[in-house]
């Protein structure tokens, strides 16, 4: 028996690594048949992408920053990194066009960047989407506590929250039990689910309607008396701060596959969620400011609390409804991306291949709903997740980076490419993404980075040792040399 011994041969060369899909590959995997079914219309997209952008920020967000960084220009922070926000979602909306494929940012760098820049992608918002079902939960179950307790329902303390979170506290059962039954309704035809996140939307976008009607009537003048108590300077670290509760219309892209039309209706989807969610956080932050002092909302339901303030203690009932709804379909958004990510990975190679055989019965990616389903049930369930937003972050302001160069890359090595919707104003507007991006990497800890750094590492041995030989790409390379050969 001779030894193996380790060649020049056995390391890949630059030109594997940076190997694409065609534009013409990927049309015609969008185009043949499918084990997924494309029954989304341009409503249910929109509400996906809804989905993910209105949650906890707009109850949340908006008075803390507000009491501590922006003061009532807390309206303005919104404003701006919605501008940065938008930037990446005219990216996201003109590559949705040309690519009407499953798996959103992985797949875009793929067509651009190549395998290896795809993987990293892939695999930094595997962890991201699923880090944020895992949070979300937690959040999600604070809120249906607390409208428990208003009702004169209570969990056991054992059952309230992770070790370490509070006396007595073992488990977190209602963040376990959340994710389960997110993860159960995406197991279901896509329509079911799509159809339920429709409906927690329309209830938490009624509620803030609600919320702005009744409090429109309480507005007081002097209370926007400073405007801007810390200066232009809070204004934009609140932006930084808010930016976070502006992105989530990606997620929609992640069904691409079963969208009916997703040529026309992507790219117009996620500009019509981002516009909407914009337009009630504006509007929030306003009435919010102008029911009552700015420097009284840094507490963890300013919402609610200002309502009591000004007499309408109803309207804390109505919130803690209305963040149930919205965190839940924030759950829902995320997982569905999440899924469908590991969905394109598994099809492409550069994952198992178990992770890309669809329910017979449901036509959805059951197996890694399930199983991602389970693990985030795990952590929400027992760990009381502290500082990971950072690493949340870390992973889509990447994506957007991604996305925004690879517009400008396209326009010159493929401006013959047909496309629905054309950002507009290349390469200002992508640049203008990316800089903003870059901007808010550079705030996150170190920490944060190791962690990140740490995750990266795993995922590049697992592509080196596993997926960089099992690639479709790859073997349709080497059956090209067995050919010529």
């Amino acid at each position: 028996m001779t030894e193996r011994r380790f060649s020049l041969h056995d390391l890949p060369s630059l030109h594997d690594l940076l190997r694409v899909k065609s534009l013409e590959t990927l049309a015609a995997e969008s185009g043949r048949p499918s084990e997924l079914r494309r029954v989304l219309g341009l409503w249910q997209l929109t509400s996906i992408g809804l989905g993910g952008l209105i949650g906890v920020g707009i109850f949340v967000l908006t008075g803390v920053v507000a009491a501590t960084q922006a003061g009532p220009a807390v309206s303005l922070s919104f404003l701006i990194a919605g501008v940065a926000s938008a930037a990446a979602a005219l990216c996201y909306a003109e590559f949705a066009g040309m690519i009407p494929a499953a798996g959103s940012a992985y797949t875009y760098a793929y067509a651009v960047l190549g395998e290896l820049a795809a993987w990293i992608i892939g695999w930094d918002l595997l962890l991201e989407y699923a880090l944020v079902v895992a949070v979300v939960s937690i959040g999600w179950s604070g809120y249906l506590q607390a409208l428990l307790g208003q009702l004169g329902l209570a969990l056991p303390v054992w059952a309230s929250g992770a070790a370490g979170t509070g006396e007595g506290r073992v488990v977190d059962l209602a963040a376990i039990l959340g994710a389960l039954f997110v993860a159960g309704v995406l197991v279901l035809r896509i329509e079911w689910g799509a159809r339920f996140n429709a409906v927690m939307v329309v209830v938490k976008t009624a509620a803030v309607l609600l919320v702005v009607a009744a409090g429109l009537p309480h507005v007081r003048l002097e209370n926007w008396t400073p405007f801007m108590p810390y200066g232009f300077g809070g204004v934009v670290e609140g932006a930084a701060v808010v930016f976070f509760a502006v992105f989530g219309y990606d997620t929609l892209t992640t069904a691409a596959e079963e969208a009916k039309d997703p040529q026309r209706q992507l790219p117009r989807a996620v500009l019509l969620s981002l516009a909407v969610a914009l337009t009630l956080y504006v509007a929030v932050s306003l009435v919010l400011t102008g029911m009552v002092r700015y420097d009284t909302l840094n507490n963890p339901a300013p919402v609610a609390a200002a309502f009591t303030a000004v007499g309408l203690p109803w309207a804390t009932f109505v919130v803690s409804v209305a963040a149930v709804a919205g965190i839940i379909s924030v759950m829902l958004a995320f997982l569905l991306g999440c899924a469908r990510i590991c969905f394109a990975m598994s099809r492409d190679g550069l994952l198992p291949a178990w992770f890309s055989h669809a329910h017979p019965r449901f036509h959805t990616p059951h197996r890694p709903t399930l199983l991602i389903g389970a693990l985030t049930a795990i952590v929400a369930g027992l760990y009381p997740i502290r500082e990971v937003a950072e690493l949340v972050n870390i992973g889509t302001l990447s994506a957007f980076v991604v996305i925004c160069l690879s517009v400008i890359v396209m326009r010159r090595t493929r401006s013959d490419a047909p496309r629905s919707f054309r950002t507009p104003l290349v390469p200002y507007v992508p640049l203008v993404g990316v800089g903003f991006s870059l901007w808010l990497l550079s705030k996150l800890p170190a920490a944060a980075w190791e962690r990140f750094a740490i995750w990266m590492a795993l995922g590049l041995i697992f592509y080196f040792s596993y997926g960089r030989k099992r690639s479709k790409l790859a073997r349709a390379a080497a059956g090209a040399q067995s050919a010529e050969v």
